[in-house]
């Protein structure tokens, strides 16, 4: 229970309260403890030291940490106390990520048939020297590939329902595929606009 709760996902924020990243609770809490980070309590935005959230007591069932002596509450949020950036991050290309970038979606036929249906096709196909990349590779389901097989998607007549590029960084490419609903208090929906699988 303990190492679960400890590799839950937590939002960090910077000092002005814009998302920067996800880490687990367990790097979250040394933020804490070194006070180079606060705890902030979705419900009133109200922030916590690491004494002040020690002090706390958890809700029947809610999420938390327990020890030998005390049960601390798993923080799903905190904010930086000092770094007021926005660092500047690219998306690495991994099959996760590219299927988080399509929406699971079928970029011929805008089909959702589920991940297990999907591949990834190669818009200049391997066979005539296309490269696994973020301009070369997109979702299709797996009538679309066999129909499209070695060609162009000109040559297949089949268009691309968006031309494929790097997307940018968001928190949705963080290694957690988690969502946690009040995370949503603090980003727009763009930065939710896949809906994961788990």
């Amino acid at each position: 229970m303990v190492t679960s709760s400890l590799s839950r996902p937590t939002l960090v924020l910077n000092r002005n309260w814009q998302p920067v990243g996800i880490v687990p609770v367990s790097r979250a809490l040394i933020k804490v403890w070194n006070e180079s980070a606060h705890i902030v309590d979705p419900e009133n935005y109200a922030t916590y030291t690491w004494h002040d959230w020690a002090e706390l007591d958890p809700e029947h069932d809610e999420p938390c940490i327990v020890t030998n002596h005390s049960r601390l509450r798993v923080p799903e949020i905190v904010t930086l106390t000092s770094y007021d950036r926005i660092p500047k991050r690219t998306v690495a290309f991994s099959r996760r990520n590219l299927f988080r970038r399509d929406k699971f979606t079928c970029q011929y036929c805008s089909k959702q048939p589920g991940s297990a249906e999907l591949t990834i096709d190669h818009v200049l196909p391997r066979s005539r020297g296309g490269v696994s990349s973020w301009d070369n590779c997109v979702l299709a389901c797996i009538n679309c590939n066999k129909r499209k097989a070695d060609k162009t998607p000109k040559e297949a007549h089949m268009p691309l329902l968006a031309e494929p590029v790097r997307p940018p960084w968001k928190p949705i490419y963080a290694s957690f595929g988690k969502r946690i609903d009040s995370w949503s208090k603090f980003m727009s929906e763009a930065y939710w606009n896949v809906e994961l699988e788990e």
